[in-house]
């Protein structure tokens, strides 16, 4: 057949319309998709993945086949991204990008981690591309989970858990980071400084069971560099008070509690009121 010049001219036009008319047409998505960026440890996981419903049938063993690979979710390639190094069920995972994949069973599901992130569903899957793979227990749910749901649960400086769940299945995924190690290089190289971060330090001292008298020798300092903060009151405080020092705890306190009523801050009144009465027993 001979095209001519007209009617090539028409076809491209025909073309062009069709595709500035599928362009404009905006239809809502079967699957959803959804971004969670998670802050863990020093760094963050960002997770984006389409979400399927299950639409009155049957999914594991269904639509979605036993101990076969599957995308965990719809369209592209579940995607997850880890800045710091992490640990799978206590397996090293370096940092980087990665196609999340699982394998559905019964009695154990197989997570894995792909370093192969840019893909349509698991049809070019390639187990060669695996950087990882772990085995979690999946456990049955009494209530369905209509929505393909992933997200992250009891999430601490160094331990969370990324849950998934969809129709009556539930999985989870156990996940830690080596922070303590990072915090403490941080805050020595920190403390090498100018301007120390007294106060930043002598918390996570504090709080993570660290040498009291240096986080009180750190607090005391703060303290001095800003004597009018109802915050830094309410620490020294607490501090005074583990050590022992508990007529130095009250005395915090009760400064605490002056300097947050001049500032009408109600959050540190109660909070220097609780110190205080801790320091009276």
């Amino acid at each position: 057949m001979k095209f001519t010049t007209k009617t090539v001219l028409l076809l491209l036009i025909a073309l062009g319309i069709n595709n500035s008319l599928s362009a404009q047409l905006k239809l809502p998505a079967p699957s959803s998709t959804q971004t969670i960026i998670q802050e863990f440890g020093l760094g963050k996981i960002t997770l984006v993945y389409a979400r399927p419903n299950v639409k009155g049938r049957k999914m594991f063993g269904g639509m979605e086949p036993m101990d076969k690979v599957w995308r965990t979710g719809a369209n592209a390639t579940t995607m997850i991204t880890f800045t710091e190094p992490v640990k799978i069920e206590g397996q090293d995972l370096p940092a980087g990008e990665y196609g999340l994949f699982s394998i559905p069973n019964a009695k154990e599901w197989t997570i894995i981690f792909s370093k192969n992130a840019k893909q349509w569903g698991a049809y070019t899957y390639n187990q060669n591309d695996d950087v990882l793979r772990v085995k979690v227990k999946p456990k049955a749910t009494k209530d369905v989970t209509e929505t393909f749901t992933m997200q992250f649960v009891n999430v601490t400086e160094s331990k969370a858990q990324l849950h998934l769940a969809w129709e009556n299945t539930a999985v989870t995924v156990n996940l830690t980071t080596d922070v303590d190690t990072k915090a403490m290089a941080n805050i020595a190289e920190a403390m090498k400084g100018e301007k120390k971060p007294y106060m930043q330090s002598a918390i996570y001292y504090f709080t993570n069971g660290k040498d009291l008298k240096t986080a009180l020798g750190w607090m005391v300092e703060a303290d001095k560099a800003e004597p009018k903060m109802p915050w830094t009151k309410l620490w020294l405080g607490k501090m005074q008070l583990k050590s022992g020092d508990k007529v130095g705890a009250a005395e915090s306190a009760k400064a605490g509690i002056e300097l947050a009523t001049t500032m009408k801050n109600d959050e540190y009144i109660r909070l220097n009121t609780q110190l205080l009465a801790e320091a009276k027993k």
